[in-house]
């Protein structure tokens, strides 16, 4: 019998925030009427998450990666289990749906069947994103438009307090505004965070995997605008609430995330963006990088170690 959905989360070394997430997200499933599985691909975790899952949910399906390959690639182990394609190609024995979930996320009740019905109950869905909150109960946001030249600017430019408050919220930045959040109603978006969001079969049948070339950051973006460009839209539901407690994963190699982040970004304009536009945004994101190393080295929250280790990340990207 055809799944109704399969969810996917990619652990490396979070293994108490695993169990936690396949806890919540067990007990949401249990609550609704879907056939479901829910598979977990570890990234060679050195801190017992393969055998704390073993242990705790035995009819779980995992997938023990041999080293750490990564987001994209971790999540195309269990597609391709699943039946899916690196490129497009019918999966006709695959679940209906595909959901991505983040091991540092909370599924709220009612969560995931609000994200399937609204899926498939709005014809051109191809990817519907939930509505995240922090692990304080505030508003974070789940969704953004595709990234463009201001986004760098914002993100890396020292502005007036002020002013970089407004831009930093704005449409500018790439942010949609609370009040459709609020709504409650399914709104368009370019592109969800891949924390949490739900893909239909016929999507990823049209368009194939991740591309594993991000390793990580930048993938879920890459992959909703290959599946808008098959004709599909992206929605959030913001009736789905869960909670995400950003970076709790990342946050082990903070340096490394950074180069990891830039990279996949350059990847990504390097993809999307005409010539002078590309060249364009490396010699933002060059200049960038002097005011972050500037920052840093004033940053007194900041260890001798940690200074260093992010000082040389910067100096890194600026060679990428």
């Amino acid at each position: 019998m055809t799944l109704d959905l399969a969810c996917i989360l990619v652990n490396w070394n979070t293994r108490e925030l695993i169990l936690e997430a396949v806890k919540s997200l067990r007990q949401d499933l249990t609550q609704s009427d879907l056939k479901s599985q829910i598979w977990v691909v570890d990234n060679a975790s050195t801190d017992g998450s393969p055998e704390a899952l073993r242990e705790v949910y035995p009819d779980l399906k995992l997938i023990v990666s041999g080293r750490n390959v990564g987001f994209a690639a971790g999540n195309n182990l269990a597609l391709r289990s699943l039946g899916f394609s690196d490129s497009p190609a019918p999966a006709p024995e695959a679940p209906r749906a595909v959901f991505l979930l983040n091991p540092d996320t909370i599924t709220q009740r009612g969560a995931v069947p609000a994200l399937f019905e609204a899926l498939f109950s709005l014809p051109q869905a191809g990817v519907i994103g939930a509505r995240l909150d922090y692990e304080d109960g505030t508003f974070q946001h789940s969704a953004f438009a595709f990234p463009g030249l201001l986004q760098i600017l914002i993100d890396l430019y020292p502005l007036p307090p002020r002013l970089h408050g407004r831009l930093y919220e704005s449409r500018l930045n790439g942010r949609y505004p609370r009040q459709q959040y609020q709504s409650g109603v399914p709104f368009r978006v370019d592109h969800t965070l891949g924390a949490a969001m739900l893909i239909r079969r016929e999507a990823i049948e049209q368009t194939g995997i991740f591309d594993e070339r991000y390793f990580m950051y930048v993938e879920e973006v890459d992959w909703c605008r290959r599946i808008r460009g098959a004709g599909w839209e992206i929605y959030v539901q913001p009736q789905a609430r869960i909670t995400h407690l950003e970076g709790r994963s990342t946050r082990q190699a903070r340096a490394q995330s950074v180069v990891n982040l830039w990279r996949s970004r350059f990847r990504y304009f390097d993809r999307y963006y005409s010539g002078p536009r590309r060249s364009l945004a490396r010699y933002l994101v060059r200049g960038g990088m002097i005011f972050k190393i500037r920052a840093t080295k004033r940053d007194s929250n900041l260890s001798e170690e940690q200074r260093q280790a992010l000082i040389e990340a910067y100096r890194a990207v600026m060679h990428l």
